[in-house]
């Protein structure tokens, strides 16, 4: 792949296309075979025996891998260039698909968790790799429309998640394919991609293009963004290697921090960015963490068949609303801050919705009010930073999205997964005493610092649900009603999420509002910012 570093003004508007769509099916990939794994996470609890709480720490590594992949490629963009980078990514995806599908049925429960967990970390790195590549790739490539073009980069993520639940719907429900097969399914993306990357010459980023160094890109990140990734590397370490002392993980943190501090002068940072990456670290969890579990709550609360069939509807729904930001900022004249602020409100209403479905039509009704709200939080933050802080070059993008996707696989796929396992617990050691007593896994766990809990067994929780509801026992009926309520109650806990993110973007609407309006900053010859 070339990396001849033109202008962006200087690159074709074919190329400037082409090198779009790369992007969009590099992240399609992605999306496919994040849809698949979600969709086989049962699959993985019936047959190996795991806990929710233990699926939601694999599903998470999909997560945190994506947060180390993103940080690096962040780093080195700007010196290297993106083809190299699109190379690496390649070969950690064709790595993560051999260890995913590593795994047999004869495995130790342990052996078959590390696969799993590092297949999926594996493969996150690869996908943070790539986007390290495309989030400023595609800034750079359009500066006058950044949401527009961002929302566009990123439609590829639903619509990857449509043909994931579509072939997992067909796949698994009804041709009962191995789910080795479903997840092999997302290397034919990863070829195309491969192949429209190829050959091609990529801009300098506006920072790159002005001369900035290292640690002028970094001065607005600061040591308050510096502490930021500190604190979520150091939750990964801590819940990657719990046998790792403490005092080990602390002092790596303090490393991050004093090695930005030393590259910035110790500048502190831009407020405003700081609270860009805690508000989407939220964003991280509310959005992917529930796209983790959405399929397999609603398949519990109606049928497998409706969960697949109502993921795919919902990720449809926002792969069409991602073409319209740019209608939206022009028509109805939101800017990007006041479309965040609508969204969090709409989503926080979808989850309480979707929390009290009964049936299939109710369900369309409350996803697609929860698909409204969630669809432009992610690219319309990074377009945010784009606008606003242009010095930070790759680096500031890179940061945002690796702390969301950590946050996903730190917060939002655990948590939930914890959220279903205590919720569903607690819900059948009320109605069934008993059968919670005959149910439960030997040795309880918690989360990050709630109480540990006696989760469900998943094979006998699995039994339950694969029986037909005429044939099932009293205990059974018991089973998948507990079930059902834990999972009720999780959508209304995470729904707390989105109105905490509402406060931010209100604060910040009113900011810009007391300054004249949001506007986008640029750099001048010699790399300084203007139009504050």
């Amino acid at each position: 792949m070339s990396d001849s570093s033109p202008t962006a003004a200087a690159v074709s508007p074919a190329t400037a296309q082409r090198l779009l769509y790369a992007g969009f099916t590099a992240i399609l990939a992605t999306a496919i075979g994040f849809a698949i794994r979600g969709g086989i996470l049962d699959n993985w609890g019936s047959e190996f025996g795991f806990t929710a709480t233990q699926l939601g720490v694999i599903g998470g590594a999909g997560f945190t891998g994506f947060c180390f992949g993103i940080f690096a490629g962040g780093l080195v963009v700007d010196k290297i260039g993106y083809g190299k980078l699109v190379i690496v990514a390649f070969a950690l995806h064709i790595v993560s698909a051999v260890v995913t599908l590593a795994p047999t049925t004869g495995m130790a429960i342990g052996t078959v968790y590390n696969y799993l967990f590092w297949g999926t970390f594996t493969f996150a790195l690869a996908n943070g790799t790539l986007e390290a590549v495309a989030n400023p790739l595609v800034a750079t490539l359009f500066p006058d429309k950044r949401t527009h073009y961002l929302n566009i980069l990123h439609a590829s993520w639903p619509l990857g998640l449509v043909l994931g639940g579509l072939m997992g719907w067909l796949l698994d429900d009804k041709m009962q394919v191995s789910w080795k097969l479903q997840v092999a399914m997302f290397l034919i993306p990863t070829v195309i991609y491969g192949v429209m990357f190829w050959g091609q010459r990529y801009p300098r980023s506006e920072a790159a293009e002005k001369g900035l160094s290292l640690g002028a890109m970094f001065k607005d990140v600061g040591l308050l963004g510096g502490t930021l990734i500190a604190v979520m590397l150091g939750m990964f370490f801590r819940a990657t290697f719990p046998d790792l002392p403490v005092w080990i993980i602390v002092v790596g943190a303090l490393a991050v921090i004093g090695a930005i501090g030393r590259i910035t002068g110790f500048a502190l940072g831009a407020w405003m960015l700081f609270v860009l990456f805690g508000t989407h670290i939220m964003v991280g969890a509310v959005e992917l963490g529930t796209d983790g579990w959405i399929q397999n709550i609603t398949g519990n609360i109606l049928s497998s068949e409706q969960g697949k069939m109502l993921f795919v509807f919902t990720s449809l729904c926002m792969f069409i609303l991602r073409f319209c930001a740019d209608w939206i900022e022009r028509k109805i004249g939101l800017s990007p801050v006041g479309l965040l602020l609508a969204c969090a409100v709409i989503a926080s209403l979808g989850l309480n919705l979707v929390s009290g479905i009964t049936s299939f039509g109710g369900a369309l009704l409350a996803l697609t009010v929860y698909s409204i709200g969630k669809t432009f939080f992610w690219p319309t933050m990074l377009a945010i930073v784009g606008d606003r802080f242009p010095r930070t070059g790759a680096i500031a993008m890179s940061i945002m999205g690796g702390l969301g996707m950590m946050s996903a696989g730190l917060i939002g796929l655990p948590g939930l997964g914890y959220a279903k396992d205590r919720f569903a617990s607690e819900a059948l050691a009320a109605s069934a005493p008993q059968v919670y007593a005959a149910s439960q896994v030997e040795e309880p766990s918690g989360w990050l610092i709630f109480r540990d809990v006696a989760a469900i067994d998943g094979r006998i929780l699995g039994e339950a649900k694969a029986t037909p509801a005429p044939a099932r026992t009293p205990a059974d009926h018991a089973l998948v009603a507990a079930d059902q309520a834990g999972d009720r109650k999780t959508l209304r806990v995470d729904a707390f999420i989105p109105i905490a993110m509402a406060v931010v973007y209100l604060g910040l609407l009113l900011f810009f509002k007391s300054r004249g309006g949001y506007r986008r900053v640029t750099l001048d010859a010699n790399g300084t910012a203007s139009g504050s």
